[in-house]
């Protein structure tokens, strides 16, 4: 594997900037007008964020957003304007709704977890009886979660959204159906691709009164896809379904003993598990996109980006 340069975490000051906040993945800068989004090679699983970046990763995860943003910007608007780097997305500063629409096509996952406990609801949605696991649900739910800035997301009601004012009900009545039409194409793009988005989230925020798509969609980190060949079968026979997504890194993470709880230690990282999960990462790209991958092979990554960046906030 050709080797490729990461980006651990940025400190740039630019111009007119006016605000920083480093998230678990990305590093945000704020403008008066507008946000520059770098993915870095971070990665996070449990909330936490592992010891070694990915190589690759920050660059997968920017270029298949940017293309499911373009791709969706028919059904609502987005905030991305520009993607003048790999890593790198520019657009529209909004305020951010503190809820994350969670929309499940598949019991998989938390879902599944929570499933397999006894529980017959999630976030206040029913959930059938005699259900497996990764099987389909009748029609797509929403199970949202609270936005947390640190720390866990956590599983919160519609009813209790819109009780605590987190959003207003006519807002969150369009959030739901943004969400449930931005899953619909998602779900057809991946079906040409002979994958099944099986869950996903969509993050959300409003400038002048005008609900935004913002970050990230459609990327193994907000997203979970299984591979449509041999799903059936798989089901049947309750095997595990093959996945592209960040899964296998929490399943890795589970098998050895480390689900983000207190007193438990990140197992190790050798150089053979982060080439692995870059390796997974680039073939998620490529089977999502039907494009090739082509990993930026600058050496000094960092140089690249600001150099990037300050070209286009000159323009």
């Amino acid at each position: 594997m050709t080797k490729i340069s990461v980006v651990k975490e940025t400190h740039f000051n630019f111009k007119g900037q006016t605000g920083f906040y480093r998230g678990k993945v990305r590093d945000v800068y704020d403008f008066d007008d507008k946000v520059v989004m770098i993915a870095s090679d971070r990665i996070s699983a449990f909330d936490v964020i592992l010891p070694r970046p990915i190589p690759a990763k920050g660059q997968v995860l920017n270029q298949i957003a940017s293309k499911f943003l373009n791709a969706t910007k028919d059904i609502v608007p987005n905030w991305l304007v520009a993607t003048p780097d790999p890593n790198v997305s520019i657009g529209v500063k909004c305020e951010t709704f503190p809820v994350e629409m969670v929309v499940r096509g598949y019991l998989v996952g938390h879902g599944w977890r929570t499933y397999k406990s006894g529980l017959r609801t999630l976030c206040g949605v029913a959930l059938p009886d005699g259900m497996v696991e990764n099987q389909k649900f009748p029609t797509p739910i929403i199970t949202p979660t609270t936005k947390a800035h640190e720390g866990h997301d956590e599983d919160i009601s519609r009813e209790e959204i819109i009780s605590r004012g987190l959003v207003s009900e006519e807002k969150y009545v369009q959030l739901e159906k943004y969400a449930l039409s931005l899953f619909a194409k998602g779900t057809e793009m991946a079906a040409e691709k002979g994958l099944i988005l099986a869950d996903t989230k969509y993050e959300f925020g409003e400038k002048d009164g005008v609900i935004y798509l913002i970050d990230e969609i459609h990327t193994p980190d907000s997203s979970r896809y299984f591979y449509a060949d041999g799903y059936e079968e798989n089901l049947a026979q309750g095997l595990p379904q093959k996945q592209l997504s960040k899964e296998f890194v929490r399943e890795w993470l589970i098998a050895n003993n480390f689900q983000g709880k207190d007193g438990q230690v990140v197992p190790e990282m050798t150089d053979e598990k982060v080439e692995e999960i870059s390796k997974r990462y680039i073939e998620l790209y490529e089977k999502v996109t039907g494009e090739t991958f082509e990993p930026s092979t600058s050496e000094d990554i960092i140089q690249r980006i600001e150099d990037n960046i300050k070209s286009y906030l000159s323009k």
